[in-house]
């Protein structure tokens, strides 16, 4: 299955007389890694939700290949977007192998019993996330991290189209955060992944849309969404941002309060982020950054 196109057009979404989410509008092109980051309470969840059908939009669209989302059947979508949730649960009496096993129910008749092709592409998803050694092991006895990880294979054992992800890193050590971000640039989908790490999102996202109250205040290659106004305006905090030496990304560097960010550190990143142009669509490798070469 090749990689979806995905469009959110004027999206609203409310709890109440609450507005989660207020007219926001993004892209995603066959292929791209696009990553939503904000301060707690943005609405990034809640946009999340939204495109994988479980917080109903009261006004707006999401499109997947030019289809609604919200009007298509179940179990249609689901053979397209697969969703990896930021809260689980932990309570599933199964084993990992059964648990992964799972992402391939929407490719069957209701009565049908997994192949050789269906034990093959469990196998291998526990593999991608290393999580091999897992398979036996009741999915409810895991850690936190082992968990993410599992789940992260269920969801490509659905081999989707269309990959959601919120808070994927949440849980995992660092080789796990840097393996599982890499491995999202390697598979042939496209990703939309909420993060609150700006380095990784910066290393590992095609483009970022930032979310603040619910509305999206900036967006664009990392390179010009990440400056040191921006971690002010949205975040609250003093920062410096630079470009990597080794990279090529975008580097945040948080400063204790009350500190007062260099002038030559923050017109340096202002510079190399393009200062207030308007954000310009780039693709491809940047510098060491993980890339879709070979996809």
């Amino acid at each position: 299955m090749s990689a979806a196109e995905l469009g959110v057009e004027n999206l609203t979404v409310a709890a109440g007389a609450r507005r989660l989410v207020r007219e926001v509008s993004l892209t995603a092109a066959p292929g791209e890694t696009i990553g939503l980051i904000g301060p707690n309470g943005s609405g990034k969840s809640s946009l999340l939700r939204a495109v994988y059908r479980v917080l109903r939009p009261e006004a707006g669209r999401v499109l997947v290949d030019g289809a609604d989302a919200w009007s298509v059947p179940v179990r249609r979508l689901a053979r397209t977007l697969a969703a990896v949730v930021q809260e689980p649960g932990g309570d599933l009496d199964l084993t990992v192998r059964e648990v992964v096993a799972m992402g391939r129910t929407p490719h069957k008749r209701l009565l049908d019993g997994d192949g050789p092709d269906d034990t093959r592409l469990v196998e291998e998803s526990l593999a991608l996330v290393d999580a091999a050694e897992l398979a036996d092991r009741p999915f409810d006895r895991l850690s936190g991290g082992e968990r993410q990880r599992v789940l992260i294979a269920r969801a490509l054992t659905q081999q989707p189209a269309l990959l959601v992800l919120d808070e994927p890193t949440n849980h995992l050590d660092v080789r796990h955060q840097l393996a599982v971000l890499g491995l999202l640039r390697r598979v042939p989908t496209t990703v939309l992944v909420a993060l609150h790490d700006l380095n990784l999102a910066a290393c590992h996202c095609d483009r970022l849309y930032v979310l603040k109250d619910g509305e999206v205040v900036a967006a664009g290659p990392p390179r010009q969404v990440l400056t040191a106004r921006l971690l002010a305006e949205v975040y609250g905090v003093a920062g410096e941002v630079t470009l990597h030496p080794r990279t090529g990304a975008p580097h945040v560097v948080f400063l204790p309060e009350g500190t007062t960010p260099s002038v030559r550190a923050g017109a340096r990143a202002g510079a190399e982020a393009g200062g207030d142009r308007p954000p310009v669509r780039v693709r491809g490798p940047r510098g060491g950054c993980p890339s879709r070469e070979g996809t």
